[in-house]
């Protein structure tokens, strides 16, 4: 009974780290620290772990997309400049729904 109980909640955090890329839009009806996934909820937080430096911020997801292959996350210029890839455009993440 306890050896199920740990695969569960061993799967369900599996489950809840996505990794990929990440790039950045501009929205015009919204700043700050806020990002676009193609299923997770509007409203819902998350914590994007930047791979390439070890950064991390939390943002709200309020937008749809990438719909580029391979890119898991698009984040604003805000968001990306926190997560310390707006130069360099993309960046290798794992994203963590809070």
């Amino acid at each position: 009974m306890f050896v199920c109980a740990a695969i569960v909640g061993f799967t369900n955090v599996v489950a809840a780290s996505e990794l990929g890329i990440a790039s950045y839009y501009q929205n015009p009806h919204h700043s700050g620290l806020i990002a676009a996934h193609k299923t997770l909820p509007f409203g819902t937080r998350v914590k994007v772990f930047n791979l390439d430096n070890g950064r991390s911020a939390i943002l709200k997801i309020v937008d749809r997309g990438p719909f580029i292959r391979g890119r898991v996350i698009d984040v604003s210029p805000t968001a990306a400049s926190a997560l310390g890839f707006r130069d360099a455009g993309l960046a290798h993440v794992r994203i963590e729904r809070l």
